[in-house]
C-alpha cells in the first residue's frame, strides 16, 4: 500500500505543476478519481479545466478521448453504432467516444439535453446498450467534464438525474498574481500537460481504489454524514435536497481523502472539508432563496455549522 500512496503523492505533486496555485483543487481531483468518481469542472473558459484533464490521463496511463459537446453532437457520438457494411453483407458496431478510461467532456452544457443523456448509463453502469446489445466500457472509467457557467452564451442547464452522477463538483478560478506571471513567462516552453510523467498503470489505479475502500468509517460519522445530508432535505432555502446517491458519494470521497492523507480511518474533518464539492451540484434553491440572491454554497455552509461534528474521543 506505501507504494501505491507513493505514487499518488508523485502524482498530485505533478498535478501542481501543472496547474499552478491550487493545492486544494488538485487534491480534490485526485481523490475523486482515486474514489472511482466522476468530477465536474464548472469555471469560465480558459483556466485550465482542460490542460488538468489531459496530463491526469497521461500521468495515470488511461486512454482518453475528447469531446466538444456542440449543438450538433449526437447520442450516437458517444454510445456509438451499427452499420451495415455491404463487403461482409452484415451490420457492424462501431465504438463510440466512452470506450476509453477517461472521457474528457468538454463544454458539457452546450450540447442538447438528448446527448448529455446519453451519458447517464455509462456513467453510472459503466455500460452502453445500442440496438438492444450492452456493451462494457474499459475499466477504470471517469468522466471528467467541463461546464461554462450556467447563463454564458449557447449554454443549458443540465438534467438533475446527470448532476447527481458526478461525484463532485469543483471550480478552479483564477490563478493569482505571482502563479499568473509564472504562466506567462512559460508561454514558450509548451504545454504543461504535455510534460507530465506516466506515474502509474490501470493496474495500479485499481488497486488503489480497492485500497480507498477497505479505510475504516465509524458509526458515529456515517451517522454525521446521513444528517448532513437530511438537513439539507429540511432546509427552507432549498426546494431540492441531495439525494442517497450524494450520501454514498460522500462516503466514497471521505475514504480517499483519509486514504491519500495517510490515514486509516475518516475523521469528521474528512467529511466536513468535501461537504461542499459533494453536494453543492445536487441541490436546488427555493424560490424565494432566489429571490433573495441566497448562493447555494451560502446556504450549504449554513448546514454544515448547524450539525454537530462528532468528537474523535468517542469513537
Amino acid at each position: 500500500m506505501e507504494r501505491e500512496r507513493m505514487a499518488a503523492l508523485k502524482m498530485l505533486d505533478e498535478m501542481n505543476q501543472v496547474i499552478l496555485g491550487k493545492k486544494q483543487f488538485t487534491f480534490q481531483v485526485l481523490a475523486a478519481l482515486l474514489a472511482d468518481g466522476h468530477i465536474l469542472l464548472e469555471d469560465i473558459p480558459g483556466v485550465g479545466k482542460t490542460t488538468l484533464a489531459l496530463a491526469v490521463s497521461k500521468m495515470m496511463g488511461l486512454s482518453w478521448k475528447r469531446v466538444q459537446f456542440t449543438p450538433d453532437v449526437l447520442p450516437s457520438d458517444l454510445t456509438g453504432f451499427t452499420m451495415y457494411r455491404r463487403d461482409i453483407q452484415k451490420f457492424v458496431y462501431q465504438p463510440g467516444a466512452v470506450f476509453c478510461n477517461l472521457l474528457l467532456a468538454d463544454e458539457i452544457n452546450r450540447t442538447s439535453p438528448k446527448t448529455q443523456s446519453a451519458l447517464l448509463e455509462v456513467m453510472e453502469e459503466r455500460q452502453v446498450t445500442v440496438d438492444g446489445e450492452t456493451r462494457e466500457v474499459p475499466v477504470p472509467f471517469f468522466v471528467i467534464a467541463t461546464q461554462n457557467p450556467i447563463g454564458a452564451t449557447g449554454t443549458q442547464r443540465l438534467p438533475e438525474a446527470q448532476m447527481d452522477r458526478f461525484l463532485v463538483s469543483l471550480t478552479i478560478g483564477y490563478p493569482n498574481f505571482e502563479n499568473e506571471v509564472l504562466m506567462a513567462k512559460d508561454v514558450n516552453k509548451g504545454k504543461r500537460a504535455d510534460r507530465a510523467q506516466i506515474i502509474m498503470d490501470t493496474d495500479m489505479v485499481r488497486r488503489i481504489q480497492n485500497n480507498v475502500q477497505e479505510i475504516y468509517i465509524h458509526d458515529e460519522i456515517y451517522a454525521y454524514i446521513v444528517k448532513l445530508m437530511d438537513a439539507t432535505r429540511n432546509h427552507p432555502d432549498l426546494e431540492m435536497g441531495v439525494s442517497p446517491r450524494g450520501t454514498i458519494a460522500m462516503v466514497k470521497m471521505a475514504r480517499a481523502v483519509a486514504w491519500l492523507s495517510g490515514q486509516d480511518f475518516v475523521s469528521p474533518l474528512d467529511v466536513s472539508g468535501q461537504f461542499l464539492a459533494v453536494t453543492r451540484h445536487r441541490v436546488k434553491l427555493s424560490r424565494k432563496a432566489e429571490m433573495e440572491e441566497r448562493g447555494r454554497e451560502t446556504v450549504l455552509r449554513e448546514i454544515l455549522e448547524s450539525v454537530e461534528k462528532p468528537a474523535l474521543r468517542k469513537m
